[in-house]
């Protein structure tokens, strides 16, 4: 039976690799057909942002992965539009189509999901 699963992250994007764990958690439930989405919350937001090196610091450039999660039927994404303001972003300097989501929606896309999971 499809669950409908969020993850959820608000870890900064090099902040011990937890959106990439992130990232492989979510492809491996959408690998095994269940309704998966993401919730990128606080500083997470920082890893959507275009024209990221990650490379220069000596670490892979799985942000290119994240452009990919439609293949995987990962379509939903959100992210949370106080830390858009907060970091100074709009959802337009995002590599990905994002829902930009304020708290209310997010408490409410919470109770939606039969597992919300965070790193």
């Amino acid at each position: 039976m499809t669950k409908k699963i969020l993850v959820v992250c608000d870890a900064a994007p090099f902040d011990a690799q937890i959106i990439r764990d992130s990232l492989d958690m979510a492809l491996i439930f959408a690998a095994v057909d269940q309704e998966v989405s993401w919730l990128f919350r606080g500083a997470s937001v920082l890893a959507l942002k275009t024209a990221q090196h990650p490379n220069q610091l000596g670490i892979k450039d799985f942000f290119k992965q994240l452009k990919t999660l439609e293949i995987y039927d990962i379509d939903r994404i959100f992210v949370c539009e106080n830390a858009l303001a907060e970091f100074s972003m709009s959802s337009e300097e995002l590599t990905i189509d994002t829902e930009t989501v304020n708290i209310k929606q997010q408490q409410a896309l919470l109770k939606k999901q039969d597992h919300v999971v965070k790193l």
